[in-house]
């Protein structure tokens, strides 16, 4: 095998594969807690559904759009390499910072914790101990079997990844399936199994105690506004496959219908699930429900008592891993082609000769995550990246029309459906969002901007060093 050889990926996964790894990274806690805010925010069933529907057409535009730009382009980095392309190294840099400095390992240190608090749950909290508690700079930093569970399983799944692609798609696929059966069994046992009353959709959400919900984000755009964030954030992920469109088979086939199946699949199961929720709770039960517990476990308690808490809590665990798998799987691919534009740390652009994956960008993330896991501020962080987060989503989606005008003749073995209008409207949401956001909490969209800014004189640092070596 030549070293030329060595330093290309496998195209491994299959269709299958590669919508169960979108898929995956969408179903993670969301669809189990965030209708009680939702429902807060907008008062009545028909509006949480509505919002459900809404935040689902505008990820289907997106993945609408990015399907046309990873069928023309498939190859490893999905939006770093849009944006590289469209506008310049730059902004396709600072999109691959905020991704491994911030969102994405940020993301899985959160799934991770959350993985080891349910399996605490499971337990009856025999997980609980602490070993000791590090203060630094007036933050308290516990150290205990749930901060080692959650190393744990941030290493576990890193070590499947170094394996060959092929085997982590597989491990998708399996995932996801399983996922896909817990959150069917939960909608259709409240449906069958428990006593519910359709007339609860015509009800008000107005006597709940909504626990922990703002007054200002409680009806009106500003509450309509804030559902659409939780209910995006449930739908996040719908993009997890364009940085492993280098390793997709027959990209210009496979990688459109993933996305766009991808998202039915999981906008579909989101609405199921919801109708079960106010099919056996009131809006007012649903928004009254404690922020220590969950709308699914109130739910499932209606048909199965007691074994509610532990039975959400294997799905919850079930999801949590999956969606885990599926992030460092395809995020590090970021990394990976950020080094070989060397913009990056060049030891992250080496592949492994015989499983061909990227394991030292695969190791790097994993380290980073942990760090953020054991420092508990990646909820933090990762709240106020969103808002840079999704400006790098807005120009990667306007992306389409820079190609469009500037590669009339390029290949295009798909073309968005409804363009221009498609691409537009997402733009056009993503702009109201963006301003609902900065006017609702301008501390926390300008601090993403810092958080994005500060890989500045990185970008430079590395892009001298590029064309020295150059």
């Amino acid at each position: 095998m030549s070293a030329q050889q060595k330093r290309t990926l496998v195209r491994g996964l299959s269709l299958t594969a590669a919508a169960s790894i979108n898929i995956a990274n969408m179903i993670g806690t969301g669809i189990f807690l965030k209708t009680r805010v939702m429902t807060c925010n907008v008062g009545s069933p028909w509006l949480v559904l509505a919002v459900w529907m809404v935040a689902g057409l505008l990820s289907l535009a997106g993945a609408l759009t990015f399907a046309e730009l990873a069928a023309m382009m498939p190859q490893a980095g999905g939006e770093y390499v849009f944006l590289r392309e469209a506008y310049g190294r730059p902004w396709g840099f600072l999109y691959g910072w905020t991704i491994f400095f911030v969102a994405r390992t940020g993301s899985q240190a959160a799934l991770a914790t959350g993985s080891a608090i349910f399996l605490n749950i499971l337990t009856g909290g025999a997980l609980s101990k602490t070993f000791f508690t590090a203060h630094v700079f007036g933050h308290a930093i516990p150290f205990g079997l749930l901060q080692v569970i959650a190393l744990a399983s941030i290493a576990a799944i890193t070590g499947v990844n170094c394996a060959s692609v092929s085997v982590s798609g597989n491990a998708a696929s399996i995932l996801t399936g399983i996922k896909l059966t817990l959150l069917v069994a939960i909608g259709v046992g409240a449906m069958l199994l428990a006593y519910g009353h359709w007339g609860n959709l015509a009800m008000s959400a107005a006597a709940g105690t909504c626990e922990g919900v703002s007054v200002a984000a409680r009806g009106g755009l500003a509450g309509f506004g804030a559902a659409m964030l939780g209910a995006l954030w449930a739908y996040d992920g719908w993009d997890n496959l364009t940085p492993l469109s280098g390793e997709v088979r027959n990209p210009q086939r496979n990688i459109p219908l993933a996305f766009i199946g991808a998202m039915l699949v999981v906008a579909s199961l989101y609405v199921f699930v919801n109708l079960a929720y106010f099919y056996v709770l009131t809006p007012a039960q649903i928004a009254s429900v404690p922020i220590a517990s969950s709308v699914a476990t109130e739910a499932v308690r209606r048909f199965v008592g007691s074994a509610a808490v532990g039975l959400v809590a294997v799905a919850l665990l079930a999801s949590s891993i999956g969606a885990l798998h599926a992030s460092v799987l395809a995020n590090s691919r970021v990394p990976f082609a950020m080094a070989e534009d060397r913009l990056f740390f060049r030891r992250l652009a080496e592949i492994t000769p015989k499983s061909r994956v990227p394991r030292n960008a695969l190791i790097a993330q994993g380290i980073w995550a942990s760090a953020l896991a054991l420092s508990g501020s990646y909820d933090l962080l990762t709240d106020y990246v969103i808002f840079a987060s999704w400006i790098l989503y807005a120009l990667a989606i306007a992306s389409v029309f820079v190609f469009r005008r500037r590669l009339p003749n390029a290949p295009r073995p798909y073309r968005t459906w409804g363009y221009p209008v498609v691409p537009v409207l997402f733009l056009i949401v993503t702009a109201w969002l963006l301003f609902n956001t900065l006017w609702t909490g301008p501390l926390q969209a300008f601090t993403g901007l810092g958080l994005m800014a500060a890989g500045v004189p990185f970008y430079f640092y590395w892009s001298r060093n590029a064309r020295t070596r150059g």
